[in-house]
């Protein structure tokens, strides 16, 4: 080992809308919601992470909470680096350094990014001091997280369902066949519960607490057979002003989220209609795999397969499969170069 290598540090991170995640080490060492909060007087990041998502909803004038990331790309060029910078530096080994080591990073993109959102992320992490970036788009990354053979003449389709957006994505020989991004996922179904509270029970609440609904009672289908006990929900009353409380059921998240769940099922199904057959005739055997936060919504695996007469499969711990991928692809980066975002 030389003097070198001894500097370097290596990282892979999940770059996400909702949650960021970064793997040092071999362990997740950063698992933290993708939100930062500034004080606007100054410009000054005074959050990142858990602290600042406490805050969501509840600042007042001079403090401000951004996600800077929306629909998986950097939308808020400084503040997304601050908030890199902020995970990176509390990563216990670099905390004691004195001086910053240089990075090697493998960093997850969409799928559907562009020339030069990718190029922004790219430069984000060059500026943090990371002598090599390699990317990897998120559904191979989550293949590879859930264990799946890339490599093989073998087609496999992945749906990873994020924050800001679902990936699907038809996988064989190192690289992606055919795929469809869209930005169909965790915010807007979070946004449809907020809708569903507001025009069935005059209820107003925040961003933080409809996440806390789709977390507890959130259903694909209204017929669960193990349903969830049904969750108190607080917020304020839109007729009299005043706090108040109701009661709220599996079922009717269920119906909240049913037109965003439809335009994710059609777009597995114009992935499948697209997909080169001697593929498809794979996929048949092998089945469709669930990744990322949305794959926990209760009923939504056997939905998927109800429309598209596949065995769906979900990733143990979903919410980690893209990074435990990328973690994977950075210890091995020589047998997964051709996998890597060029």
């Amino acid at each position: 080992m030389g003097l070198f290598d001894f500097m370097i540090v290596e990282i892979a991170m999940d770059l996400g809308t909702a949650n960021t995640l970064i793997i040092h080490g071999g362990k997740i060492v950063v698992d933290s919601p993708s939100i930062v909060a500034r004080d606007i007087r100054n410009g000054k990041i005074i959050a990142a992470g858990k602290e600042a998502s406490l805050m969501q909803g509840k600042t007042h004038e001079n403090i401000k909470t951004i996600r800077p990331l929306k629909d998986g790309v950097i939308a808020d060029f400084d503040a997304s680096e601050k908030m890199i910078s902020w995970f990176i530096n509390n990563i216990p080994e670099i905390k004691k350094n004195l001086f910053k080591p240089a990075l090697r990073m493998v960093v997850c993109i969409p799928s559907g990014i562009t020339e030069v959102e990718m190029r922004a992320v790219k430069e984000s992490c060059e500026r943090m001091n990371g002598k090599e970036v390699f990317l990897i788009h998120e559904p191979m990354a989550a293949a590879i997280g859930m264990g799946l053979d890339v490599m093989q003449p073998k087609g496999n389709i992945i749906v990873d369902i994020g924050g800001g957006t679902t990936e699907i994505a038809v996988i064989a020989l190192g690289g992606i066949i055919c795929d469809k991004s869209i930005k169909i996922a965790g915010d807007v179904f979070t946004g449809d519960i907020l809708y569903y509270m507001r025009t069935h029970h005059n209820l107003y609440i925040g961003e933080a607490t409809a996440e806390q609904i789709k977390i507890e009672v959130g259903a694909a289908i209204e017929d669960l057979e193990d349903a969830p006990a049904d969750m108190m929900v607080r917020g304020r009353d839109l007729l009299t002003g005043k706090p108040k409380e109701v009661q709220i059921t599996s079922r009717e998240i269920a119906r909240a989220l049913d037109k965003s769940i439809l335009r994710i099922e059609d777009a597995i199904m114009v992935t499948l209609s697209v997909t080169p057959p001697e593929l498809a005739a794979d996929i048949y055997n092998t089945g469709l795999y669930l990744a990322g936060g949305g794959a926990m919504l209760r009923g939504l695996d056997k939905r998927i397969s109800q429309k598209t007469d596949l065995p769906v499969y979900i990733a143990e711990d979903p919410l980690r499969a893209v990074v435990r991928g990328t973690g994977i692809v950075l210890k091995n980066i020589g047998k997964y170069k051709s996998v890597l975002v060029k």
